[in-house]
């Protein structure tokens, strides 16, 4: 049976030039013979604790990922076997249910909630969690303050106006924009420590006096319409089953003449359940849209497209970023007694495999502009 799980393993990574114990180290090292039942029994899941046990090594995981899933590996290794498998796993991603209200916090304190002091080192001068726009831009820092710029500029923001950023992160987005484009706003986050350092970096920026942060889910109404809305990395958190809540929502804080821009990881097929190893150790719950599922949801909230831009290239530069800032730092981190090494492999084979994702274009990132009515006279695109 174990030669069988061999070969099965073997011949599917082979095809997509996957090397298997090169004696010069390079390509996927096995270091327990486990990887290849791990793999068989229990697909995607097991790849990835078996990653986290040091099971195995790559020299370039993100390639690896790239190879793997550019090749379609993960629909051909999905056996009987490995379905009878996961099916609890799979059973647990649908029963989450992390967009309904009461389950929000979930993901905020699983996440987002792990450590303002491995953000900070990862994510660098800005406390942007999202895709950098790297068009134009020398290093992470620019590509980041270029994103938020374009963003500003999507939604013609003018001195005076109100912005709500529902799923506002660390605040830096709301920061930049009360600075740089003299508007008034308000975050809303499901991270109590995202909150605090939100609000330490308004008093950087010199804004608390004109933007605030609440921590509270998306749907509790604050009572007070904005001239624009904006929701970056956040509906990705949403869930299908809420997709048009959300839109619903969205158009309720919208002024008639406002615009909405709406940024978000894309997956190419409709789903409603997660990926098993990325809602155990990453986003409980978390489902990527596809472009079915966003323009059935916006269609029926009454939504005009103004805009649609997809540069999800860029995300494989922004998370390769992410892992190069954290690279030097992790003894750094684990010294502190929070981290251990298994959270340490977990976080990288998170940030190399989504690197890898986008790199062979299997998913995307998308900026979609949005108004209630249709902007009068047709809305001018910025990129």
């Amino acid at each position: 049976m174990r030669q069988k799980e061999n070969g099965f393993v073997s011949e599917l990574l082979y095809s997509v030039g996957v090397t298997i114990n090169a004696p010069n180290g390079s390509g996927l090292q096995v270091r327990d013979e486990r990887f290849y039942s791990e793999i068989v029994r229990r697909g995607s899941l097991g790849l990835g604790e078996a990653y986290m046990d040091g099971l195995w090594d790559h020299d370039d995981l993100s390639d690896f990922f790239c190879r793997v899933i550019g090749g379609g590996l993960e629909k051909e290794a999905k056996s009987l076997k490995t379905v009878i498998a996961l099916g609890p796993e799979i059973l647990s991603s649908v029963l989450a249910d992390c967009g309904h209200w009461k389950n929000s916090h979930r993901v905020g304190e699983h996440h987002y909630d792990v450590g303002n002091d491995l953000y900070r080192l990862m994510l660098g001068k800005h406390m942007v969690y999202s895709c950098a726009y790297w068009k134009d831009a020398q290093n992470l820092n620019e590509a980041q303050e270029h994103k938020m710029r374009l963003i500003c500029e999507k939604l013609g923001l003018k001195e005076g106006m109100t912005l709500l950023d529902i799923g506002c992160g660390f605040g830096e987005l709301l920061a930049f924009a009360a600075k740089h484009y003299d508007i008034r706003g308000v975050g809303i986050t499901i991270s109590k420590e995202q909150a605090k350092l939100a609000e330490t970096l308004f008093r950087e920026y010199d804004v608390s006096d004109r933007v605030s942060i609440k921590v509270q889910d998306y749907r509790h109404q604050l009572g007070v319409k904005f001239d624009r809305v904006v929701s970056v990395g956040m509906f990705e958190h949403v869930g299908p089953k809420y997709y048009q809540t959300y839109f619903d929502t969205v158009r309720a804080y919208l002024k008639k003449d406002g615009l909405f821009l709406l940024h978000t990881i894309a997956g190419h097929e409709s789903y409603r359940t997660t990926e098993p190893w990325v809602h155990k150790y990453i986003f409980p719950g978390g489902v990527l849209p596809s472009y079915e599922q966003v323009t059935k949801a916006f269609q029926r909230a009454e939504f005009v497209m103004e805009d649609w831009h997809n540069f999800g290239a860029d995300y494989d530069n922004t998370l390769m970023a992410w892992y190069q800032n954290l690279l030097p730092r992790w003894d750094t981190l684990i010294a502190t007694g929070k981290y251990d090494e298994r959270f340490r492999r977990m976080w990288e084979y998170y940030l190399l495999s989504f690197a890898g994702a986008f790199r062979s274009r299997n998913l995307d990132l998308w900026q979609i502009v949005f108004s209630p009515k249709g902007v009068k006279g047709g809305y001018t695109s910025v990129r």
